[in-house]
């Protein structure tokens, strides 16, 4: 029986890797333990990592505080819609460039490549302006809609379609299969993984989304999760434990999110090329 020996690269590279690790956790640690201590030990001076007393009651005061509870579920609804109806959308655009033939399909799809190089900041102007034509400020629609088109999910979903044979299509049209019914039936079933990345990335996107949502919303009964924790900084004094304890509850759908959709996502990333290799 052979014994494998590290070689000095191998031991620098999970060294580097441990040093990122644990540079990426830092913030992820720091907010657990600022979400645990008393609010006078936040930034007290000599206050270590961990405060005097451990307060798991600043959770359900910072649930109180405000209404958090209609924050998640604003968030929630608009994550779960924008993502199902990018995912929809992007299968059906992907699909109809990677498979249909048709007049200038090249130039059209390198044209809405090119939407992915204009910054979110140079679109909300015009974009608010048309909410406020179809009177949807401050409503589900506006938050979800602008952004449930996107070239980055098209294009993801078309080059994961390219590398399927075109075999499997060709044998389920001799078989009588339409068009929409192989895109359901045999195209959609091997994309799953690719799907599962965009789902997971939409969502998050979605979830996290701050500067289109604080310019459309103008109640606090429509606002979302980043909104709501701005809202713990006040004229009226910095919750920052509270704005802490919300931060580490507002992590909780998204980790969820990639728990469930884990297999999928470590197959879909390294098949569609995200994964750096």
């Amino acid at each position: 029986m052979t014994t494998r020996t590290a070689t000095p690269r191998a031991v620098v590279s999970q060294v580097l890797l441990t040093a990122v690790l644990l540079l990426f956790l830092m913030p992820f640690v720091w907010m657990v333990a600022t979400a645990l201590k008393p609010p006078a030990e936040v930034f007290g001076v000599g206050s270590g990592l961990v405060g005097s007393e451990i307060r798991w009651s600043n959770f359900a005061e910072a649930w109180s505080y405000l209404p958090f509870g209609r924050f998640m579920f604003n968030g929630l609804f608009v994550a779960v819609a924008g993502t199902v109806v990018v995912c929809v959308t992007s299968v059906l655009s992907a699909y109809a460039f990677a498979r249909l033939r048709f007049r200038f399909r090249d130039r059209i799809f390198l044209l809405y490549l090119g939407t992915l190089m204009v910054p979110q900041e140079v679109t909300v102007v015009p974009m608010f302006i048309l909410m406020q034509q179809f009177r949807w400020v401050d409503s589900y629609a506006a938050l979800i809609l602008p952004w449930a088109f996107t070239a980055f999910g098209t294009f993801l979903l078309r080059q994961f379609f390219l590398t399927i044979p075109r075999e499997l299509e060709e044998a389920a049209t001799i078989d009588g299969a339409s068009r929409i019914r192989i895109l359901l039936q045999v195209v959609m079933p091997i994309a799953r993984p690719a799907i599962a990345v965009l789902a997971a990335f939409t969502f998050i996107n979605y979830w996290n989304s701050f500067l289109w949502p604080l310019i459309v919303v103008n109640s606090r009964d429509m606002s979302t999760v980043p909104l709501g924790l701005n809202l713990f900084l006040s004229q009226n004094g910095n919750q920052w434990h509270l704005l802490m304890a919300a931060a580490a509850i507002s992590m909780l759908p998204t980790v969820v999110m990639v728990v469930l959709l884990q297999r999928h996502l470590v197959r879909g990333i390294a098949m569609s090329g995200l994964g750096g290799r």
